[in-house]
């Protein structure tokens, strides 16, 4: 079951948690197009190919990504590019 997110995360976090790709992709497109230059995101995965999906997905698109896990979990810190 997909998570719904969490009242209690920041609001600069998307929380992916049980989404499958592209899904997670999806929602961080639509938060990064929306956010101004330089704006730092923080996006919550668990499906393994956002390890691969994210990524290629900022280097395509100008923003710099950095992936943690802790867990289970994928944490991917998007800051927007120009």
């Amino acid at each position: 079951m997909a998570s719904t997110g969490c009242w209690c995360l920041p609001p600069d976090t998307i929380d992916c948690r049980g989404l499958k790709c592209p899904l997670p992709v999806l929602k961080l497109e639509k938060r990064v197009e929306a956010a101004a230059p330089g704006t730092a995101l923080v996006v919550l995965a668990t499906d393994p190919m956002a390890k691969i999906d994210i990524p290629l997905y900022c280097r395509q698109h100008g923003h710099a990504c950095t992936v943690s896990t802790d867990g289970d979990v994928l944490r991917f810190e998007v800051v927007r590019g120009s």
